[in-house]
């Protein structure tokens, strides 16, 4: 696995339990990372863990909440090395009408979205910095960061603060070498949203798509790959939209 882009190098993805944080995982695995896939979950972690070495990678699990400054600071201890790439891929939906969403329900998206991917960029920033190495940095964010919908207030929040918090890091990390990225995908069908999708409204939703189709993981791939290999070392502080021309679409 010598001549893989990514021969040599640690990664870490959050959220690695299922959907993209697994893919993401697996597709880094592929091109030759050591991974190592942190949740809340450990029992999906070590299958998921499982199923990546058998097929030839390198992958390990790594208990962590990232909500949580405590939690995020003794996972990163516990490995005793820096991570060269970080793939902040924590999130959840928080899904309801403004006027219905509760205190607690929107806390619990702010601190995900946003706080836990500051305190996991942090966290591996520092390491980084302290032995004088660079490193790359992708923060899962949204075209609903970018442009909103009904009864996502939280989360489109969220989104967006999490795309100017990476220009915000880009700009401090850059003379450090630690590159920062946003990743930004459109609807991309999951286990999770593959019932909704099939619906009536949901084909409406796929009607006013440019390519009018979902976006498959896959179609992630090559967007990740460019920022976190040597493809992308001059690229910091960038917003990448893949979205199957979702946002450019007419009102």
């Amino acid at each position: 696995m010598t001549d893989l882009p990514l021969s040599g190098r640690t990664a870490l993805i959050t959220g690695a339990s299922g959907g993209l944080g697994l893919h993401f995982a697996r597709l880094l695995a592929r091109n030759g990372a050591d991974v190592t896939l942190a949740a809340r979950r450990m029992e999906k972690i070590k299958a998921a863990c499982e199923e990546i070495t058998a097929s030839g990678g390198m992958a390990h699990g790594l208990e962590m909440d990232v909500s949580d400054a405590a939690s995020v600071t003794k996972a990163l201890a516990s490995v005793g090395r820096p991570f060269d790439i970080l793939v902040n891929n924590a999130g959840i939906s928080g899904a309801g009408r403004a006027l219905d969403i509760s205190e607690a329900e929107f806390d619990a998206v702010m601190e995900t979205n946003l706080k836990g991917a500051f305190l996991v960029a942090q966290g591996v920033a520092r390491a980084l910095k302290a032995v004088g190495r660079g490193g790359a940095i992708v923060n899962v964010a949204s075209i609903l960061g970018l442009r909103t919908g009904g009864g996502v207030s939280a989360y489109s929040a969220s989104k967006a603060g999490l795309i100017h918090l990476t220009k915000a890091l880009a700009l401090e990390f850059a003379r450090d070498d630690i590159r920062v990225n946003a990743l930004c995908p459109g609807y991309i069908e999951t286990d999770i949203n593959r019932e909704f999708f099939a619906t009536e409204p949901g084909q409406a939703l796929i009607r006013r798509i440019p390519q009018r189709r979902l976006g498959r993981p896959e179609d992630l791939d090559g967007a990740l790959l460019l920022l976190v290999t040597d493809a992308g070392t001059y690229i910091t502080g960038t917003v990448l939209v893949a979205d199957g021309g979702h946002l450019v679409s007419s009102l």
